[in-house]
Order: structure tokens, then sequence, then C-alpha cells
């Protein structure tokens, strides 16, 4: 995609998104384009997924079901039991027919940048970690910590914002996707810390 047709997809991404939406998607993206320099991952295909890793959250808990069935998208129990991941679950539909979006890695990370899950990518690493630490957040305590450490070593990141997911879950009381689980264990199980 060059670059005139990604400001074209991000004007229309503007246009489907609230404004304070929109800037969180800004600022996933941008810090997704520096995390993927720091990593050795292409920067246009990061910010690209960053750009529309929320491009289904504005629907409805309703439509986002109703899109599911009428494309053959699978649900689960988890899923349908804690309704803020399903956009995750629609979004690599939506920006693949709403957005034209094909590849397959950008997809992927679309997917799986609320829950994360075993073995992730290095792209899905980035777009789960920029989604969590980019600048217009400001809610995580974790954040002085975290954002320095994205840049040091990825993979403790990701385990660290896993390992801080599943401990405010559990103090809320809210259900727990197994995509999580799976994540924070196989971390635990294979290595919290990048190879050098």
């Amino acid at each position: 995609m060059n670059r005139e047709e990604f400001e074209k997809l991000r004007e229309k991404l503007e246009n489907a998104l609230s404004a304070k939406r929109y800037n969180h998607t800004l600022g996933v993206a941008y810090t997704a384009a520096c995390l993927a320099m720091r990593y050795g991952v292409d920067p246009e295909k990061a910010e690209l997924a960053g750009l529309l890793h929320d491009c289904a959250k504005e629907y409805s808990v309703k439509e986002m079901i109703e899109v599911g069935e009428r494309n053959g998208l699978s649900f689960t129990k988890a899923d349908l039991d804690a309704p803020q991941v399903l956009h995750a679950v629609i979004g690599p539909f939506v920006a693949g027919s709403r957005y034209g979006v094909t590849d397959p890695e950008i997809l992927s990370a679309i997917r799986w940048h609320t829950t994360g899950h075993a073995d992730m990518t290095l792209l899905e690493k980035i777009i789960f970690t920029a989604d969590y630490i980019e600048p217009n957040r400001d809610k995580a305590e974790d954040l002085p910590v975290v954002r320095p450490l994205s840049f040091r070593d990825l993979t403790a990141c990701v385990f660290r914002i896993t390992e801080d997911t599943l401990s405010y879950l559990k103090k809320k009381q809210v259900p727990v996707n197994p995509g999580t689980m799976e994540c924070y264990e196989w971390l635990k199980e294979n290595g919290t810390h990048d190879s050098k």
C-alpha cells in the first residue's frame, strides 16, 4: 500500500470512529511503527496494523455478533462472556471487507491485539504492546515501567502486560479470555525475555 492509499484509508477510518477512538488509533499506529523500527519489523506494516486494530470497536455487541454470524465467524463462549474482546474477533473481517487489507500478518495482529495468545509473532507482540502503551493511555499504573521496557525487551513487556491484565481482571472479577491465559502460560514456559 502506497502512502496515498494509506492516507485515504486513514481518512475513511477517521469518519468511522469517534474522535477519542481515532486519537487512540493514531497513537497505536505511531507507537507500533516505532517499535517495529526498533525490532526490525516493516514499520509500514506495523503502522497499518496499529491503525486498523480497533476498526470494529465502534460496533455494538449486537452488531458484532450479527457481523460474525452473517460471515461465518465463530465466537467461543469465552468471547461472548467477555464482549470487550469481540471487536478483535471480527476486526480482521472488517479490515479486509471495509478497508481492503489482505495481509495475513496484519490481520492476525488485529485479531490478537486484545488477548494475545501462545507463541505470538513479533508483529502481534508489537500491536498488543502498542495498544497498551500508546501516548494517550493514562490508566494503567505501570506505564512508567512498561513504556521503556517495551523498547528494551519486547517479550518481557508482553509478559508484564499480560501478568498485569490477569491481576486486574481477577481483582475486578471479570472473566479471563483463554488467549490471555495461554499467552501468559506460554511465556512462563518458554521464556519471558527476548533471546539475544
